[in-house]
């Protein structure tokens, strides 16, 4: 197991795996940024918080593998966590586990683990074959009040919640609660199985990259089905989603996660085995100060120059480290609340820089692939979710298929 703090070294405790000592090479199998507790766009139990209640969450993995660890965060705690129990399982319809796959996590060896305020564990490996694009369950059991929990508002998947220690309940039938969010757990990794352990693709951006207006539970945001092109090509690569819905590159916000420059270290460079990472954000920052809606705070006025300040910082660090970067442009927004004459100058000024400016690796036109024939200031509406900014799942298609593999 590893303690990682906020803003202080890492912490080797006994349990963790080492290559060195001949252990697994862990891949990223999936992944979902952490953000602070708050009421997010539907009611989540972030603020509430749980108290001798267990958490089953579903999440799908892009990789194979024949042992699974997992991660959990406690960033945006203010008080140590005690996890009191966890498995892990091949998922079943709903909060039902796979018969026969269960198993009992542990962390350094024990059943239960506290997690210091600001910090992360991974924990102990367990055997467990899991497939490409399967889905897998996490159960954690909370004894004590938690306080306000660590969580990813937007999950478009279902995350349930059962009173008492259910962890090892396999038809799932106590779980009578429901959310669309994820609690505390960040990362699903995988060791063994045939895909090359460095071979991961990070989708970086907003809601969109997080998946508003796709179909919730069906697995058809642009990510995944980039994934899904992927394994139907024979890659090995996995991909994992670093959307936070409402997120801006350059200001933090209370309910939309921190700045993309900020939060692309861990969310990004941080992930095991990363060889390329898609930037598609910025219509936050160009669209918040043209309104005045209270959850778009802060709400600047965010000058191009600024925005391409942003990405080139982003670009240089995953650079420095071998990492491909691919600038994706900006989707047509006419139509949206917050679309005005400069927010679209804006826009088309931002993509000319994504397409020309040679900063790049590679570049999507996820613009070009969406937009109206007749119109390219509005998303075509065979692909519009109906808010006219949000792609519906067929958009979240096209846009994946936008993406040159070559270029990953």
């Amino acid at each position: 197991m590893t303690v990682h703090g906020q803003g202080s070294p890492d912490v080797a405790l006994a349990g963790e795996v080492d290559l060195a000592d001949g252990g697994p090479r862990w891949s990223a199998g999936w992944s979902a940024p952490v953000q602070r507790p708050s009421s997010g766009f539907e009611e989540n139990w972030s603020e509430a918080g749980f108290d001798q209640q267990s958490v089953r969450q579903v999440v799908r993995v892009t990789r194979s593998g024949t042992q699974v660890r997992i991660r959990l965060s406690n960033r945006f705690g203010t008080a140590p966590l005690t996890v009191n129990a966890a498995t892990v399982a091949l998922a079943g319809e709903g909060p039902a586990l796979q018969p026969g796959t269960v198993r009992e996590l542990t962390f350094a060896g024990a059943p239960s683990v506290v997690i210091p305020a600001g910090a992360e564990i991974a924990g102990d490996a367990v055997d467990l074959a899991v497939e490409r694009l399967a889905s897998v369950t996490v159960t954690l059991y909370f004894a004590h009040p938690t306080g306000p929990s660590t969580f990813h508002a937007q999950a478009y998947t279902d995350s349930y919640r059962a009173s008492g220690d259910r962890t090892v309940d396999v038809d799932g039938t106590s779980f009578q609660e429901r959310t669309h969010s994820w609690y505390y757990l960040s990362d699903v990794e995988l060791a063994g199985g045939e895909e090359a352990p460095h071979g991961t693709v990070v989708a970086l951006g907003d809601s969109i990259t997080d998946g508003f207006g796709s179909t919730v539970g069906a697995n058809r945001r642009y990510p995944d089905a980039l994934a899904e092109r992927l394994a139907a090509e024979g890659s090995p690569w996995a991909v994992v989603n670093a959307g936070i819905g409402g997120n801006l590159v350059l200001n933090d916000s209370l309910w939309y996660g921190e700045r993309a420059v900020a939060r692309f270290e861990r969310d990004v460079l941080d992930r095991p085995g990363v060889r390329s990472v898609i930037v598609f954000a910025g219509l936050n920052d160009i669209g918040f100060s043209e309104v005045d809606l209270p959850t778009y705070k802060p709400a600047p006025d965010v000058s191009v120059a600024d925005l391409t300040a942003g990405y080139r910082d982003m670009i240089k660090r995953a650079q420095e480290r071998g990492i491909k970067v691919v600038g994706a442009t900006i989707l047509p927004f006419k139509g949206a609340e917050y679309h005005t004459p400069r927010a679209e100058a804006k826009r088309v000024a931002l993509n000319d820089w994504i397409r020309s400016s040679g900063e790049y690796d590679a570049v999507a036109d996820f613009a070009t692939a969406l937009a109206d024939a007749e119109d390219p200031e509005l998303l075509d509406t065979a692909y519009d979710s109906g808010d006219h900014k949000h792609p519906n799942d067929a958009g979240y298609r096209v846009m994946a298929e936008a993406v040159d593999l070559g270029t990953l």
